[in-house]
């Protein structure tokens, strides 16, 4: 994603140069869904495996695939991709290079976003489902020092059925994984209200999870009251259209809920039109805490890099600010106390190393 301009993406920082910033800025990403970051080259590999898939096989065949019309087309695409991923093989596969394209962007810690009902459903045996990831998890921070944490979320669209699910598979202590930190709620919006969901996210709740759901992404600003109100959202996934309400706003900053900010997503699936009309400068000025984040990177032709240089340009941003808009994310996150303050020294002293250098 470029400057319109051609030339900058903040003031008086030539493009170049913040580019080159970002792209080695430590960096935490919280709204990141697990099959939704499988690259062309990993989407391609699995619809191989697969050949009764209806995704193409070829990586660069996928980018008029990853072309969506409105929020409901990207849902239907995401789902064919969800289709290829149909064994623990697969599964760990996917973990695995996730975690590696993260690493090479600098994210020394992600809060993965996985949808467990997904493959249960399609048959993989749920303890063989949870050893895959783990396993993946512990050899990405083993050989890439980026530490992977999972929310399970729910997709609304499979309705209650779903929800009880993941709940189980969520709470369970035979099967729930180590690194599960938060349960979420993903999936469309529209016809998919939040209340009908309190139950299942009062039990995860009771067993230490942290609720993280969607809201206001293609709705408007009640769907974000309703999952801060009836499911006690700790942070809110997208939360775009809560710009409409000034409210809404204070209420987010006085109590230093987090918004996962997540621009590209927004105009891919056509729930802001344009970035010049994204609503994440009035979160800002609202005293909103923000976090960038890339949702489902390859389907929408970015990665993580890509979204700081879009905030930078639309918040016009120095080095200075990318990297304290780098530790939002830190701060929002998580993670112990420990491991906040780890990865916020490593964000400070690579700035000032590149400010002195």
């Amino acid at each position: 994603m470029t400057d319109h301009s051609g030339s900058v993406l903040a003031v008086g920082t030539p493009e170049r140069d913040l580019r080159d910033f970002i792209a080695a800025l430590p960096k935490a990403e919280l709204h990141v869904h697990h099959v939704g970051s499988a690259s062309p080259r990993i989407v391609s590999e699995l619809a191989a495996r697969h050949p009764d898939s209806k995704v193409p096989t070829d990586p660069e065949a996928l980018a008029d695939y990853f072309t969506f019309t409105d929020f409901a087309h990207f849902v239907e695409v995401y789902l064919s991709v969800v289709d290829l991923v149909r064994t623990p093989e697969d599964v760990r596969l996917l973990t695995y290079e996730v975690a590696r394209d993260l690493a090479r962007q600098r994210v020394r810690y992600a809060e993965l976003t996985i949808t467990p009902f997904s493959s249960t459903r399609r048959g993989i045996d749920e303890r063989a489902f949870m050893d895959a990831i783990e396993d993946a998890r512990k050899a990405a921070e083993a050989e890439f020092g980026t530490v992977l944490r999972w929310c399970f979320d729910i997709p609304g669209e499979a309705g209650l059925q779903a929800a009880e699910e993941t709940v189980r598979l969520a709470t369970e202590d035979r099967i729930r994984p180590e690194g599960l930190v938060s349960f979420g709620l993903g999936g469309p919006e529209i016809g998919v209200p939040r209340p009908q969901f309190k139950p299942y996210f009062d039990r995860a709740i009771a067993a230490g999870l942290r609720s993280v759901p969607h809201a206001g992404e293609t709705t408007g600003p009640q769907t974000v009251w309703d999952a801060l109100t009836e499911l006690r959202a700790e942070r809110i996934g997208h939360g775009t259209s809560s710009a409409q309400d000034p409210k809404l706003l204070a209420h987010l900053a006085e109590h230093r809920i987090p918004l996962e900010v997540c621009p590209t997503s927004n105009i891919a699936t056509r729930a802001v039109r344009t970035l010049d009309e994204h609503p994440l400068k009035e979160f800002t000025e609202a005293g909103v805490l923000v976090t960038i984040n890339s949702d489902d990177p390859p389907m929408f032709g970015t990665d993580l890099n890509t979204e700081y240089a879009v905030a930078a340009r639309l918040l016009d941003l120095d080095e200075r600010g990318l990297a304290d808009l780098a530790k939002n994310a830190v701060e929002a996150s998580f993670l112990d106390a420990a491991g906040k303050a780890r990865i916020a020294g490593e964000i400070d002293a690579y700035t000032t190393a590149w400010l002195t250098g």
